[in-house]
């Protein structure tokens, strides 16, 4: 098992290759996938995480991936996977599952839907801790989970379980980072889930973002600009993502990355085929789609350029 002090730098968050249909899981794309991320210095990788479309999946599917990931890893970088459910039960099977396909650690976001209280939230990763002993990244996103956790929980859960030991902050409240950081102590580690940069600033230690779906050399190199003082290199790198972030908003913020992701990594030579239902297909958006990847793809060519220049 990685321990707990080898996790850090940009972690890809990743999407699920499934075949032409959606049919399947495709392994071979996953392999090639996994492959480009290691070639571009990517230090580690999620899987079954929201880009990852782990809803869609069946419990033999999610083994299959971690199963395969794992094995064409083999020990290269650490893999994380999600382990979120609403039902406890449920969310303790796909932790013992990744567990015995030896993945590295866990992201867990809380139970979704139900809106638990702090203390259900609390029972919720004390009866996980009970049953695994990898080390856990909490997943703070309440845009999708409609739960808030507050520092206070967060150094609640770090202080009563050891393995717990990371968080994904995705609150929104960059100010969160900091919080969490003071109440928490070295018993958390914060990943930034969004404003990289600032959250580098008020503390945090590593970054997941799904950039790494399509510029992954740029985006793993972006924190490793942080951590060697290059805060307005980083900056740009930022600011150039926050362009094509806005062109995939426009008009239609209900298309979320996990489309264009799939379809801007199959535009960068990586095919991981379409998305899920119900997510929106890439196909189902239409010209409006071509005309956005095709703006996309321009900002790309700027970051790849940029970071070539400066040397990441």
């Amino acid at each position: 098992m990685t321990t707990p002090q080898a996790f850090g730098g940009s972690y890809t968050v990743a999407v699920t290759p499934f075949t032409d249909d959606a049919s399947a899981i495709d392994v071979s794309r996953l392999k090639g996938f996994l492959d480009w991320q290691l070639e571009s210095g990517v230090p580690g990788i999620i899987m079954l995480g929201s880009t990852g479309e782990f809803l869609t999946l069946t419990r033999d599917e999610r083994r299959l991936l971690v199963d395969e990931t794992v094995r064409h890893i083999d020990g290269r970088i650490p893999v994380l996977v999600g382990a979120t459910n609403a039902f406890t039960p449920f969310a303790i099977e796909a932790a013992r599952d990744a567990a015995e396909l030896g993945a590295d650690g866990l992201m867990i976001a809380p139970p979704y839907y139900y809106t638990p209280t702090d203390d259900e939230v609390f029972w919720y990763y004390e009866a996980i801790t009970d049953a695994v002993d990898l080390p856990i990244m909490l997943y703070n996103n309440p845009v999708t989970t409609n739960v808030d956790m507050s520092a206070a929980l967060v150094a609640r859960l770090a202080k009563a379980f050891p393995t717990v030991s990371y968080i994904k902050e995705s609150s929104q409240e960059v100010e969160r980072v900091g919080e969490v950081v003071e109440l928490a102590g070295d018993d958390m580690v914060v990943y930034a889930g969004e404003k990289p940069v600032d959250s580098y600033l008020l503390g945090a230690k590593g970054y997941v973002n799904p950039y790494g779906n399509y510029i992954p050399r740029a985006s793993a190199g972006m924190w490793g600009l942080l951590e060697a003082g290059r805060i307005d290199e980083a900056r740009h790198i930022d600011d150039l993502i926050h362009r094509f972030d806005a062109i995939i908003a426009e008009g239609h913020p209900t298309y979320g990355h996990q489309a264009y992701s799939k379809e801007l990594a199959r535009r960068q030579g990586h095919p991981v085929g379409p998305v899920r239902a119900p997510i929106t297909r890439f196909d189902q958006i239409g010209p409006e789609g071509d005309e956005k990847a095709a703006r996309i793809m321009t900002v790309l060519g700027e970051i790849d350029d940029y970071a070539q220049q400066i040397g990441v």
